[in-house]
């Protein structure tokens, strides 16, 4: 048994030194990221079977993607070559007040062309406990959104369990009302929603009561679930302070149970990938069989201390995750 993540993998580029605007430097570092293939490299690194699924052209470009996928032991046989281009983001990570931006040059990739039957969902979900998907690949073209849904669809018919992360990019989407028509198919087979309540207020308007964010986040679990239906569902709790400051908890629901993960104060290196984090330390433990408390440990965990990591990927071991789990927050030097 394993995983199955479908995405767009794209070249990111960022200032080489930390923190320095996009028009600042003629300085960047490149490499490759995306949502749904973070996921994928953090499960991989946590020893599970993954096979990341998408489009690349058939140029060097693509052949680099791929290597940095196989770097970290996922498997990319199945990715498609072809298309003009890999898409590409640029990242500006803020300080302190100044808040971090992205700019995406993504437009016409080659996961957006694909077409109605270049995936073989069935053949390609065999043997498969879990897929991954996000609410960022349904942006990027209808066909992008069909396949999205043909491939839950498709899980679902075959007893492979739905994970489905929000995501919402507001810049990708023509109007939430759009995205929200997507979502609603999506929800419809999805066993684990991953979101926050900041993106169900973009996406479904929803409003919440509560003090404080957590508050407001224990009410959008419950009414997430009443409305969809949907068993489990593990929620980020972020309180912004500035940049490079956060608060951050989380929360696992199920139809039974209600867990919270520890709370962390985090100075933040870089907030990328840190709900991708999230979501495949959550993966990794559910798939692991442990208990719901175990679980959100973990996971909340994971999500911290990836805020301490560079770029996209989250390269800590489940010791490591675990280390943080159990309170060793100080920063002590391991000798």
């Amino acid at each position: 048994m394993g995983f199955i993540t479908f995405g767009e993998l794209m070249l990111r580029i960022s200032p080489q030194e930390q923190s320095t605007k996009l028009a600042d430097t003629d300085r960047f570092l490149a490499g490759f990221a995306g949502s749904e293939s973070n996921v994928a490299s953090s499960l991989a690194l946590l020893g599970n079977k993954v096979d990341f699924i998408t489009k690349l052209p058939k140029n060097q470009l693509g052949d680099a993607a791929i290597r940095s996928l196989r770097q970290y032991g996922i498997n990319t046989e199945y990715i498609l070559r072809g298309g003009a281009r890999i898409g590409t983001y640029f990242i500006e990570l803020g300080y302190s007040i100044r808040p971090s931006s992205v700019l995406y040059d993504r437009s016409h990739s080659a996961i957006s062309q694909i077409k109605k039957g270049e995936f073989d969902w069935e053949m390609l979900l065999r043997d498969k406990s879990w897929v991954f998907v996000s609410g960022i690949t349904p942006a990027l073209s209808f066909s992008c959104a069909e396949e999205t849904i043909r491939l839950v669809n498709m899980a679902k018919q075959m007893g492979v369990q739905v994970s489905f992360d929000f995501n919402y990019r507001r810049s990708l989407w023509k109007s939430n009302m759009v995205a929200r028509k997507i979502f609603d198919q999506i929800l419809a087979s999805t066993d684990l929603l991953f979101a926050n309540t900041g993106s169900l207020i973009d996406v479904y308007g929803m409003k919440f009561k509560g003090d404080n964010n957590t508050e407001q986040t224990y009410e959008a679990a419950d009414k997430v679930q009443r409305e969809y239906g949907i068993k489990r569902l593990a929620f980020t709790i972020r309180d912004h302070t500035s940049a490079t400051n956060n608060v951050i908890s989380a929360l696992f629901q199920t139809e039974n149970e209600k867990e919270v993960g520890c709370t962390y104060t985090v100075n933040i290196l870089d907030r990328f990938g840190t709900g991708d984090a999230f979501a495949a330390a959550c993966l990794h433990a559910l798939e692991k069989g442990w208990t719901n408390k175990k679980i959100i440990d973990f996971a909340t965990a994971a999500f911290a201390l990836k805020h301490t990591v560079k770029g996209d990927q989250h390269s800590s071991s489940e010791t490591e995750i675990e280390s943080i789990m159990e309170g060793n927050t100080s920063g002590h030097v391991i000798r």
